[in-house]
């Protein structure tokens, strides 16, 4: 976790947005000099900051004759300070006081520019990261959790955290490695659900899952999963698989794998993605089925293509290809892009095309670096203690494990989208977005639509995601989850901690907190949600489709990164 924000959610935010280091030390600057430039305000905050550090330094003196005077800031629910020991040590408390008085000061310097906001939000992640650097708890022979470990191990806590800073400097750019991704098996325990590629073109495979009911609804269902990242998240291990609860309740059901991109793609933009992809997938299916109509369900990016695609079609009279559609953690109106809005303005875009255009795509992995600083506390730092001075590995988890298995982004295509949808917000303009020749209106879409958003989300936030249904024509209903961007498709029921909120139908120009306001919570899975409502837009039951035979088996080529045979 970062904060209250999962570590793979920040991760993957940023393969969409490409955060540019230089931007972030600029608005830093920018910030540092407006408050100097003040002299009065820049006054106010130094003479604030010395009254401080003289209570923190007379708590200090206090706390030697024995007294407990109460601490000027306390770390409330700070992990890196949970250790008993940064209470009870008179030593240690005051260090936590004075670090704690100095992060405060230097976020007001931030806090109280006269910049835009835009400049002082990225400067705000920047302050942010230079204060968790500074942390006590980062330094080994103070921070109290180290030093007991390599007192009850003799010093083996030290020798294998040395092993592990080794291991790291040659193998993982100098990084401590966050995630064991060993335990993990592409077809065995991740991306499992049996099926086979049914189709491929130079930028999809179609994967057919086997129906595991005996008879299945009429409208199959074609997943759209992102291109950031692969395809498996909506399959990512069984009894945690989107697809494998789909398959066993009785939807026949299909899954675009996309290629990870290399220098030929560099040309490719949303409208290969759209010809070259989801309706390449959508007539496929209709082929291999024949079935009157075919269902969508969409992930993020994917949720947007499937938005845009239900436009396309609307446009051209071909509506009735499509009978219904779910779209999960999406957005669609980038008004409030939630945090990957930071690292999307103009000056930002134009270096990030400026790298991508050297090579023709994004390279996730060139950014991780700069990532992770932006949340060092606990994407850096708690790794760092950790695994480096108290010798421990790092755990197996299977979304980190996917998360860490990136993507890149063809040139054209992340510029394309960064301008259209984060910079201009253009998909929400009558006609000003063109694709593949068509005029976007999201107002033609009539299709009945299940929408979710997720209450933690913070690269799709739920309020944004919700107004989907305000610019479309069709029947929604909109569920909200309480987990966050990436968890929140992987969300079997079982989980005590899970919730979602549903109301019959949203109404036009109704607010996101209007439709909270007359909402039921349930305790549960959204999964069960989407499953009645799926059932009820499935059409009637029929035997399984026939697939063809003979292609490889799931999860195919392209998700493993393999050539394709000639």
């Amino acid at each position: 976790m970062i904060g209250s924000v999962p570590l793979e959610e920040f991760s993957y935010g940023l393969d969409m947005s490409g955060a540019d280091p230089a931007a972030l030390n600029d608005a830093l600057r920018a910030v540092t000099m407006d408050v100097m430039m003040d002299p009065l305000r820049m006054g106010t905050i130094m003479s604030g900051w010395m009254l401080a550090q003289q209570s923190v330094a007379m708590n200090a003196m206090r706390r030697m004759q024995g007294e407990n005077p109460p601490p000027v800031l306390a770390a409330n629910g700070d992990r890196r300070f949970g250790d008993p020991a940064w209470q009870s040590n008179p030593f240690l408390l005051s260090m936590l006081e004075e670090y704690l008085v100095r992060r405060q000061y230097a976020q007001q310097i931030v806090e109280q520019s006269r910049l835009p906001d835009a400049t002082k939000r990225k400067a705000r992640f920047a302050m942010n990261m230079l204060m968790d650097s500074l942390a006590p708890s980062n330094v080994p022979w103070l921070n109290p959790t180290v030093v007991k470990e390599a007192i009850d191990t003799g010093g083996t806590s030290l020798m294998q955290g040395m092993a592990e800073f080794l291991d790291d400097l040659k193998n993982n750019g100098g990084y401590p490695k966050q995630v064991d991704s060993s335990p993990f098996k592409l077809g065995e325990n991740m991306a499992a659900t049996p099926g086979e590629v049914v189709f491929r073109n130079e930028l999809i495979e179609l994967i057919a899952y086997y129906p595991q009911t005996e008879q299945v609804h009429e409208r199959p269902i074609l997943m759209s999963p992102p291109w950031i990242n692969k395809f498996y998240i909506m399959d990512l291990a069984p009894g945690r698989s989107f697809v494998e609860w789909a398959v066993k309740h009785g939807h026949q059901t299909f899954m675009i794998s996309y290629r990870n991109p290399d220098e030929t793609m560099r040309d490719y933009t949303m409208d290969t993605y759209l010809e070259k992809g989801l309706l390449a997938a959508l007539e496929a299916v209709e082929r291999i089925t024949g079935a009157p109509q075919v269902n969508l369900a969409a992930l993020c990016l994917g949720g947007t293509m499937s938005v845009l695609a239900l436009a396309w079609l609307a446009a051209k009279g071909e509506a009735h290809r499509i009978g219904a559609c779910t779209t999960t953690n999406t957005i669609v109106d980038f008004t409030e892009p939630g945090d990957l809005g930071v690292f999307t303005d103009e000056a930002s875009i134009s270096k990030l095309e400026k790298k991508m255009n050297e090579r023709g795509f994004l390279e996730s992995s060139e950014m991780a670096g700069t990532f992770n600083w932006m949340r060092a506390n606990d994407l850096i730092w708690s790794y760092v203690v950790s695994n480096w001075y108290m010798g421990k590995k790092p755990p197996a988890f299977d979304i980190l494990a996917w998360n860490g298995d990136s993507t890149r982004m063809p040139a054209a295509m992340h510029s394309q989208y960064l301008r259209s949808c984060y910079l201009h917000n253009l998909l929400i303009v009558p006609k000003a977005f063109v694709l593949a020749g068509v005029p976007i209106d999201l107002g033609l879409i009539e299709t009945p639509m299940f929408v979710l958003g997720a209450e933690a989300d913070h690269i799709a936030p739920w309020r944004t995601t919700y107004m989907t249904s305000q610019y479309v024509r069709g029947e929604v209903k909109y569920t909200r989850t309480n987990s966050g961007h990436v968890a929140g498709i992987c969300n079997p029921p079982g989980n005590a901690k899970a919730c979602y909120w549903t109301a019959e139908h949203t109404e036009a120009g109704e607010s996101p907190d209007a439709w909270l306001e007359r909402s039921t919570k349930h305790q549960g899975s959204w999964w069960e949600d989407w499953a009645t409502w799926a059932d009820a837009h499935g059409g009637p039951m029929r035997a399984p489709y026939e697939l063809p035979t003979g292609g490889d088996p799931a999860p195919g080529r392209y998700v493993r990164n393999e050539a394709v045979p000639a």
